[in-house]
């Protein structure tokens, strides 16, 4: 295959030049141009047409976020942001990937390879990702699910709890699974692959947007319906475990599972010994095999499981390892996601 051709865009000489090192030692990338900022920037989209961009969080003449949105709305390809993990730059990349960024990632330290390492996976996938969806668009086309529908009120299903997992892509994809979600939705808790720092500021957005209450997940806390609680990014793992007749979060530091702290697979797994046949689970979008293992022990132990299906996923990894496995139950279109998973009856298990 021809490599993912990527073009650099900082403000800062010496990181240009250390991100461009970065995806270069990398095998399957190529650095076709560097811009210290978005004028010189639009010119090279223009001229290059990269596969991928990596943006700057803040530069001069327009931050990225402005820069984003100009690109999405005039020349699409996928843009990872570069943070430095700040607070205040953390609220900035989140808006950017509600806004249609691919990803984000650390700024990359010489003193760490894992940040390189991690820079040169998702350039690489983002450029995968690119080429599949043009060969998907060139391919016949395929008529896809409507936008699912508003989720009426008045939720009366049975007591259940609902797990979602998340990675790349999951921004965007769990922004349509929550905006299906009603004002009294069972309790529902998610892990969503992002930094330190960044889920606080990516649940206050959600809460902003969603019908339901969203807030990071705090330990030892009474898990309610109409609540959506992401696992804090960064230190522990989020899970879940009976308090009675009641469930409860539990925050608990240990090493990375699957590759991720927080993981996915650890999530479900305890919603599977916690809740069995009163849970549904969902693995959406996202890079590598985190949550189908987990998902396997929900689906074993009677809960209902739900996969993103490859048409409308960014990356098409843990929902695919999920289904190879047997954890998932039915694939669907993510426009139908929230439908399946608040389907009192659970009707929708029968069938593709």
């Amino acid at each position: 295959m021809k490599p993912v051709r990527a073009l650099v865009i900082d403000d800062s000489a010496t990181m240009r030049k250390i991100i461009s090192y970065a995806l270069s030692s990398s095998p399957g990338i190529e650095v076709v141009g560097e811009a210290p900022d978005p004028t010189e920037a639009f010119r090279l989209v223009d001229t290059l047409d990269p596969d991928v961009i990596t943006l700057d969080v803040e530069m001069p003449k327009m931050n990225g976020l402005d820069f984003l949105r100009r690109v999405m709305k005039h020349r699409p390809r996928p843009v990872i942001m570069v943070s430095t993990l700040t607070v205040s730059g953390a609220a900035v990349t989140v808006e950017a990937l509600m806004n249609g960024a691919f990803d984000c990632v650390a700024k990359p330290s010489l003193q760490d390879d894992r940040t390189f390492a991690d820079l040169a996976d998702k350039v690489r996938a983002a450029g995968e990702s690119r080429r599949a969806r043009q060969e998907r668009s060139q391919a016949a086309q395929q008529s896809h699910p409507a936008a699912a529908a508003p989720v009426a009120h008045g939720y009366r299903a049975p007591e259940r709890i609902v797990a979602i997992g998340a990675s790349t892509g999951g921004v965007e994809a769990l922004i349509t699974v929550l905006s299906g979600f009603p004002t009294d939705c069972p309790p529902t808790v998610i892990t969503q692959h992002m930094p330190a720092n960044f889920t606080r500021s990516f649940s206050e957005r959600l809460d902003r947007q969603c019908k339901p209450t969203v807030t990071e997940a705090r330990d030892r806390e009474l898990l309610s319906p109409g609540h959506v609680y992401i696992a804090p990014g960064g230190q522990f793992h989020l899970e879940v475990t009976r308090r009675g007749d009641l469930f409860e979060s539990r925050l608990r530091e240990g090493d990375a599972v699957s590759g991720h702290r927080p993981s996915v697979d650890v999530l479900m797994s305890s919603v599977a010994r916690a809740a069995g046949r009163s849970a549904v689970g969902a693995i959406l979008t996202g890079m590598g095999r985190d949550g189908a293992q987990g998902l396997l022990q929900m689906r074993q132990a009677g809960a209902r499981t739900i996969g993103q299906n490859e048409a409308s996923s960014l990356i098409y990894g843990m929902p695919r390892v999920a289904h190879e496995i047997g954890a998932v139950e039915k694939q669907v279109h993510l426009t139908r996601i929230s439908q399946e998973i608040l389907d009192p009856t659970g009707a929708g298990n029968k069938g593709a």
